[in-house]
């Protein structure tokens, strides 16, 4: 998972583009609506104050949300441009790293000693155990290995007793 999701999934660049959207929809609305009005009256000769000031204040309003959309929506182009720049999370070898780092063991040796005290099955046991400790190349990585503990307590169990 990358520590920074992507554009298109982001809840804030959509709320940004959306409502930008929205406010140029809004403003043009406005806009051309108390305009048509302050426009067909004022022609028609019934224009009265209400409609003629208030109405150059509407289209200002009108104005200024499609002004704030346009903004928004050149923020938005902005914000995808930037984010086109950053470089992505590598998904390589150094990434697989981090998430499962590689466990180096000691190079097992010859044999372990044996002492005239300790059983055959003990002996067997701490042999399989110094075996099973194996290095498997995969790519590029050497990946240590070792052979199921509960595989080799079985033998110790199976031993005969003395």
């Amino acid at each position: 998972m990358t520590v920074h999701p992507r554009l298109v999934r982001s809840v804030p660049f959509w709320t940004l583009v959306v409502l930008s959207v929205a406010a140029i929809g809004a403003g043009a609305y406005v806009l051309v609506d108390k305009l048509g009005t302050m426009e067909a009256t004022i022609l028609d000769g019934t224009a009265t104050g209400v409609e003629v000031y208030v109405g150059q204040v509407w289209g200002v309003f009108g104005a200024v949300l499609v002004g704030a959309g346009v903004v928004g929506l050149a923020l938005a182009l902005a914000v995808a441009a930037a984010r086109a720049l950053v470089p992505a999370a590598p998904r390589n070898a150094e990434t697989a790293a981090e998430v499962a780092p590689v466990v180096e063991t000691a190079p097992a040796t010859a044999a372990s000693p044996v002492f005239a005290d300790e059983p055959a099955a003990s002996r067997d046991l701490s042999d399989a155990r110094d075996a099973a400790a194996s290095e498997v190349r995969t790519g590029d990585e050497t990946v240590a290995t070792e052979i199921d503990t509960a595989t080799a307590d079985a033998a110790h169990r199976d031993a005969p007793q003395r």
